[in-house]
């Protein structure tokens, strides 16, 4: 029997190097290796001061990672997801709606935006995205970008 997945969360710089590797390497795992893209992972905004990680960890390993950063445009706080991803094995299990729900819990009703991968639109749609511009092609990959938030009525779609 699967033992149940402990949902975790820290601080960049609370973040202890072991785990730090263990996240950036599923990333690697998933983004780089599988969906066979390579992109720049070390893009700096892992360790500013206001960076979230959340993971879950079963069984002893990293199986889904989410990154939530803060960020402040003309003065007004908002956050964005990003580096959202399930190691191959652990998929199906809901792993990824434990995690948007427990960074979006942090969010509250602050405007958070995400650049989704296009096929994954339908997913964030059911926890309040919206389509927020034109689909544009990045690491050659399209990708959506979404807005949840910041003054609009938030309903989650079950």
């Amino acid at each position: 029997m699967t033992a149940t997945a402990a949902l975790k969360r820290s601080w960049a710089l609370d973040l202890d190097n072991k785990t730090f590797y263990e996240l950036l390497k599923l990333r690697v795992e998933v983004f780089v290796v599988e969906q066979a893209c390579p992109y720049p992972e070390l893009d700096g905004r892992d360790l500013l001061t206001e960076t979230r990680h959340f993971w879950l960890e079963q069984d002893g390993q990293v199986v889904c990672t989410l990154r939530l950063l803060e960020e402040h445009d003309d003065g007004n706080k908002s956050f964005r997801i990003g580096r959202l991803c399930t190691s191959r094995q652990a998929r199906g299990q809901g792993h990824t709606t434990r995690l948007l729900q427990a960074a979006l819990a942090e969010v509250g009703e602050a405007p958070c935006r995400i650049n989704a991968q296009t096929y994954l639109v339908e997913m964030y749609a059911k926890h309040g995205f919206k389509a927020d511009g034109e689909e544009f092609i990045e690491d050659g990959i399209p990708h959506t970008p979404m807005r949840r938030g910041g003054g609009e009525p938030f309903v989650a779609v079950s």
